[in-house]
């Protein structure tokens, strides 16, 4: 439907375009349902992370091609105004910790926290690395006396320790690491 084209004054593809524009934000709204849903049962991840993302930049290309299509704008407008999505998106993630929001979304609905849904997966909270760590500390909290637990974060906050000292130093390091200090202090030695 390029702008002054013979499409744009069709009284048939437009309702058409409208149409199947509107088909394709439903599915992408039900498979974002049906993501939210999968998570609930499953726990997050990553990968759960951008299809959400995905789906939302998908969904949103759809109701800027309709938008370009009502505002009589061009081609060059719509790709720009994606690009601008997709700066949005890709500069918003970059200040999201990732591994600590996930480790807390699992933590808080699992079964121990929550009383529904999977008991949480240390082992995935584990290979979240440092960021996981308050988490991790909340689930040894409820699991007195799981020494395995506990010599693995131990290693974690080792690895933490190493990190900052030698080569990631970053400010969600710096305030993890103070975190940990004050654990340590607060700790009774022995």
């Amino acid at each position: 439907m390029r702008p002054g084209g013979p499409a744009e004054k069709s009284k048939i593809i437009r309702p058409l375009v409208y149409l199947w524009v509107g088909q394709n934000v439903l599915l992408v709204a039900s498979s974002i349902l049906r993501l939210d849903l999968y998570v609930d049962i499953y726990m997050l991840t990553y990968g759960r992370i951008a299809a959400f993302i995905w789906m939302g930049l998908v969904a949103l290309g759809l109701i800027l091609i309709v938008a370009r299509i009502v505002l009589d704008k061009s081609n060059q407008w719509l790709v720009g105004a994606n690009l601008i999505a997709l700066t949005i998106a890709l500069y918003g993630c970059s200040l999201v910790n990732f591994d600590a929001f996930i480790a807390d979304y699992n933590l808080s609905h699992s079964n121990e926290m929550s009383g529904k849904g999977l008991n949480i997966d240390a082992d995935y909270l584990l290979t979240l690395g440092p960021q996981a760590l308050p988490a991790l500390d909340k689930v040894i909290a409820h699991r007195p006396g799981d020494n395995c637990l506990v010599s693995r974060r131990d290693r974690l906050v080792e690895v933490q320790r190493q990190d900052l000292a030698w080569r990631s130093w970053g400010f969600r390091n710096w305030r993890l690491q103070r975190r940990l200090d004050a654990l340590a202090k607060a700790r009774p030695a022995g």
